[in-house]
């Protein structure tokens, strides 16, 4: 960190997310929390987190997963999401700030990344909350806005607002993805990306499947 008068300037050694150097904590992206989101279109929120998941398995990056009062009030983890880790059991808490939970400090400890990304509900609480507290133990904290969601537009966006002057980067599910995958000649990758643009990309991946189908089509000429 540096110091040029009252502000703190964190400098990144790589201003690139390499998917050897992160971790992804998904944090409540459960039925009761959704119920209170009025910050963007629900659906488009769920979208969002799904690319990101599919995206850690494609590029096999540590996903953590975690709940708050599963049993009690907010219901499972969809199940969208658990069916892609059907073999993994959120980690289920009483805290707001899961940093605050021994045993998602430990999770992510135990991850060995220094950069972590997170994707949760709500944005103003769940998502700040942790990264405001890992910003402050020196871990670098990447926001997937759009696999984020709020009570209202104003809470998402001065949530946001403060993560980003405590020094957290704001990104997107899609830009994280392709940042992943950086070059098209990787081909260990590239037609498990493309199979997610297709799912989860909207019209990017309308133009994906367009362009698959004009490639495969015989020619007249």
């Amino acid at each position: 960190l540096k110091r040029k008068g009252d502000i703190i300037l964190r400098n990144y050694s790589n201003c690139l997310m390499d998917p050897s150097d992160v971790a992804i904590l998904i944090i409540d992206h459960q039925p009761q929390m959704y119920f209170g989101i009025e910050s963007a279109p629900r659906a488009k929120i769920l979208n969002g987190v799904l690319g990101l998941v599919k995206a850690s398995q494609v590029f096999k990056i540590p996903c953590i997963l975690t709940t708050v009062e599963s049993k009690t009030f907010s219901g499972p983890l969809l199940s969208k999401i658990q069916q892609l880790y059907p073999d993994v059991v959120p980690i289920d808490r009483t805290s707001i700030n899961s940093w605050e939970d021994q045993n998602i400090k430990k999770a992510v400890k135990d991850s060995q990344k220094n950069k972590i990304i997170i994707a949760g509900l709500w944005t103003e609480a769940c998502v700040s909350f942790p990264t405001l507290s890992m910003l402050s133990e020196g871990f670098e904290v990447f926001v997937v806005a759009d696999a984020c969601g709020g009570v209202s537009k104003e809470a998402h966006q001065m949530a946001m607002q403060r993560m980003i002057q405590a020094g957290a980067v704001p990104v997107t599910w899609e830009q994280t993805l392709l940042e992943f995958q950086r070059d098209w000649s990787n081909k260990d990758t590239y037609d498990a990306v493309l199979q997610i643009v297709q799912e989860h990309g909207g019209t990017y991946g309308i133009g994906v499947e367009y362009a698959n189908s004009m490639v495969s089509q015989p020619s007249y000429s």
